[in-house]
């Protein structure tokens, strides 16, 4: 039951196309009116952007990775974590702080025209398709630089030392060697990559940007037809399915570079020390993202906040904070009593069932925000025009109630792989050890794995409400009257064209942000000694 109440939303998208009703008398209609008219251009500009992110993330990603774990240089292993920053920024908030700093009235064009004396435009517009394929590619690149760092770490240094050995030039190594052993992991890094540029809302919506999200919330909001929204957003899903396939294909291949013989920061294999020019170029390598994805859009926020502290809007700041604080703790708890509950049932029933019922939640987090926003309200409205007199339409529009659901769709599946991977660290011998001594049922729960489960636990309710208060396409349409989060208020403001105070909201998800990528870079240095 709670494996359905969670895929209720993806499952009532895709029945807007059964023949049957109001979807089987309008679907062809619509989708022929689409296609002659915004289907074409959701696409293109949909499958450019995608292009374009996903070979930036790759080369960026794959470059810096292989940086810091094949080479020695000064900065190395600070540069190791710092790459891991940009996780911390939400995507929308980088492109509101360039907007600000970049556009026609921006403190950079003003001074070059005050400075040289010219007139117009001197920069290309930030808001474009190429200003967001920038903020795409240097906000989602550590997906693709974690994965094919932990792929290389394992055994690169120890082949590419085999293969100055047998003669191999350092440009063959990294050629012949390590780019085929990191191949599969960039592969999962930029499928991840692709999932979340399907998925966001914020940068395609205040770029002005014509994509499958943007057209979904314009169908439903602007155009009021929810058949033509949920249609678009069986698009995106199918997109979003395909990647979650490539995915898992390029997981299970990266089995090959992960059965160590050693370790990469084993003295038999040493990262190979550089210098001069080759160690200024690493440096570059590594430091350019880290500007662009990290310190420049902090940087352009701050800039604002420093020049005028009376302007922002303090009083309202904490409400917000407040707003978003309750419905990330409330969903976190949630989230993480239904992975306990999911996980303890796979634990002691370990069939077919069992593992399609996890695999069923677990695809929520690849399901977009706009999907699941779509799937949600339609099954609500048919019941509520079935049976007007039951008030499910309030329940859960406009209510806390309908968006800890749509939250709890999208994020259950991060506390879920928390929880089991927690699980895969208590030996079942223990099950079996206190069942003969009479202990089953809850009680193996509450008295064995429960200990053992608490900082895997601990680590879910983070993640999930990090990912909670960052959360936007589903906040802006579900969040109750009056109850504006921060980043719901980060979006108004900067559409509206008050980046400054936009910056305040915006730098406290930063912040918020910084705590899972400060714990990661903690685990990440541990592993490696």
């Amino acid at each position: 039951m709670l494996a359905l109440l969670l895929a209720l939303p993806v499952l009532a998208v895709l029945g807007a196309w059964l023949p049957w009703g109001e979807g089987g008398a309008q679907s062809g209609a619509i989708l022929r009116e689409m296609a002659a008219t915004v289907l074409p251009d959701y696409l293109w500009t949909t499958l450019w952007l995608a292009l374009a992110v996903a070979i930036g993330a790759a080369v960026v990603g794959t470059a810096s990775a292989a940086a810091v774990t094949l080479f020695e240089f000064p900065g190395r292993r600070q540069l190791e974590w710092l790459l891991l920053l940009p996780l911390a920024m939400p995507a929308y908030v980088t492109a509101y702080a360039y907007t600000d700093f970049l556009q026609f009235s921006g403190p950079l064009q003003v001074w070059l025209r005050a400075t040289f004396g010219l007139e117009g435009r001197l920069l290309p517009e930030v808001r474009s398709l190429g200003g967001a394929v920038w903020v795409f590619i240097f906000s989602l690149y550590p997906y693709v630089y974690l994965l094919a760092r932990t792929a290389l770490g394992e055994r690169a240094a120890h082949l590419m030392e085999a293969a100055r050995l047998l003669g191999a030039s350092p440009a063959r190594r990294l050629r012949a060697v390590a780019l085929p052993l990191a191949r599969p992991a960039v592969a999962a890094g930029v499928a991840l990559v692709l999932m979340e540029t399907l998925a966001d809302f914020g940068v395609a919506s205040y770029f002005g940007i014509q994509t499958f999200t943007t057209g979904i919330y314009k169908a439903w909001l602007s155009m009021d037809n929810r058949l033509a929204a949920a249609q678009l957003a069986t698009f995106l899903l199918a997109l979003v399915l395909l990647l979650l396939q490539l995915e898992l294909r390029a997981q299970r291949r990266m089995r090959f570079a992960t059965g160590g013989v050693g370790r990469a920061g084993s003295n038999e294999a040493q990262p190979t020390q550089l210098r001069g020019l080759h160690c200024g170029a690493a440096w570059l390598v590594c430091a350019l993202p880290v500007l662009m994805g990290f310190v420049a859009p902090v940087l352009f926020m701050l800039r604002p906040l420093l020049a005028d502290w009376s302007v922002l809007p303090w009083d309202r700041f904490m409400q917000w904070a407040g707003n978003s604080v309750r419905l990330g703790a409330i969903t976190a708890v949630l989230a993480v009593g239904i992975a306990l509950a999911l996980a303890f049932a796979v634990r002691r029933r370990r069939d077919a069932l069992m593992r399609a019922v996890v695999q069923l939640v677990s695809l929520g987090y690849a399901v977009p925000g706009a999907v699941i926003v779509v799937g949600l309200l339609l099954p609500v409205g048919w019941l509520q025009a079935a049976a007007p007199d039951w008030g499910l339409s309030a329940l859960v529009t406009t209510t806390a109630v309908g968006i800890v659901w749509a939250y709890l769709v999208r994020f259950c599946a991060v506390a879920l792989q928390s929880v089991q991977s927690g699980y895969a660290r208590v030996p079942i011998s223990l099950d079996d050890s206190a069942r003969m001594l009479g202990v089953g049922g809850m009680g193996l729960l509450v008295r064995v794995h429960w200990p053992l489960l608490k900082r895997s636990t601990a680590a879910a309710a983070l993640l999930v409400f990090v990912d909670v208060m960052k959360e936007l396409p589903a906040t802006i349409v579900l969040r109750p009257f009056d109850s504006d989060t921060l980043a719901v208020v980060a979006y108004q403001l900067a559409r509206d064209e008050r980046l400054g105070e936009a910056a305040l909201p915006s730098l406290a998800l930063v912040a918020v942000g910084l705590v899972p990528v400060i714990l990661l870079s903690r685990t990440l240095r541990a592993s490696s000694r």
